[in-house]
């Protein structure tokens, strides 16, 4: 029995020292000491087979047995949680010299910089904010703003249509007639938002985002008109820009213009920006029609007033020099993280 002992002392010496997991260990140290399946506990069932003068003598070798396993499982086990943990410290060591791992930070829509600049910039002039809902009727977004059933400037933009009545508004206009209705004059608002034509090509798209303008007041003429979107261009585009009014037509202003401003890139002298002609189209703008004004009960012998109207995207794609519009609705990260205020 000794002989036998002393050989499962050999077996546990050798089976540890192959081992280096705490785990694997563990198991090991289990496989002699469980009380119920060990080996080591296994050895005290034989002494049923003993005569019992001998009975006393085997369970000192047994216990003694026990005893030192459990000891020298402890003691491995401490060997082996310790060297673990210091190769576990080993790996989560910082070196101070080294560069911080770069962090990602998300960055605002272009759309959404020059809104919040357009908005600043109209804010410090003195306009408050404006927004309609999106899907409007007939009348707010075509009749109202003098364009009748039967007016050719319906064929200037294709509707979506949800009902006969009810649209997806194709310019934030609207939003001026329920202004106008409800607000005396002095009048002087700003309404961004959505606007939907049935358009899709390199500079268009079936959704995009415009910023319409209103003043109304006494006196109010284009010169006010101009003298404003001067502040609006040098603000935006650079303090040596300056503003052009070309001859137009809309239903709801009278007179119309095209409002183009002097080439940021080449200074006016040409290039493929402003396509050689020192110019770029920037917004459509106007005195506000006077039929316009009378719909919303307005006296149009009393007061004047001019609106413009201008695209997001279009400013956007200007202002940071996007050749696609496409490429403001493709959510691509490479391309919306260059933009940052």
């Amino acid at each position: 029995m000794n002989e036998k002992i002393q050989e499962m002392r050999a077996d546990i010496v050798a089976a540890a020292s192959g081992i280096n997991d705490s785990k694997e260990m563990y198991q090991l140290r289990k496989q002699y000491l469980d009380a119920k399946t060990g080996m080591i506990s296994a050895l005290m069932k034989n002494m049923r087979e003993l005569a019992p003068e001998e009975r006393p003598a085997f369970g000192k070798i047994v216990n003694e047995l026990k005893t030192w396993a459990l000891d020298f499982f402890t003691e491995q086990d401490s060997r082996l949680k310790a060297a673990e943990l210091a190769k576990k410290n080993a790996a989560e060591q910082i070196d101070v010299t080294m560069p911080a791992a770069p962090h990602l930070c998300g960055a605002l829509h272009p759309n959404t910089l020059i809104a919040n600049e357009l908005i600043d910039i109209f804010a410090g002039m003195g306009f408050t904010i404006f927004e309609g809902p999106e899907i409007e009727n007939d009348y707010y977004n075509f009749t109202a703003l003098n364009t009748p059933k039967d007016h050719p400037a319906r064929d200037m933009q294709d509707t979506f249509y949800v009902s006969p009545e009810l649209l997806l508004r194709t310019q934030t206009s609207a939003g001026q007639i329920r202004v106008m209705e409800n607000t005396k004059p002095p009048i002087k608002i700003l309404s961004p938002g959505k606007v939907f034509r049935s358009d899709d090509d390199a500079t268009h798209s079936p959704m995009f985002s415009q910023m319409e303008g209103l003043v109304v007041d006494k006196g109010i003429t284009l010169c006010d008109l101009q003298g404003m979107l001067d502040v609006f261009a040098q603000n935006v585009f650079g303090k040596n820009v300056k503003t052009r009014l070309r001859p137009s037509y809309f239903p709801f202003t009278e007179p119309s213009v095209e409002v183009d401003v002097s080439c940021f890139e080449c200074g006016g002298k040409g290039c493929r920006l402003c396509k050689d002609t020192g110019w770029i189209e920037v917004l459509g703008a106007g005195m506000v029609n006077r039929k316009v004004l009378e719909n919303c009960g307005i006296d149009p012998d009393e007061y004047t007033g001019f609106a413009f109207g201008m695209g997001i995207e279009r400013i956007a794609m200007l202002k940071y020099g996007i050749p696609n519009i496409k490429m403001l609705f493709e959510s691509d990260v490479r391309v919306l993280s260059q933009f940052h205020e």
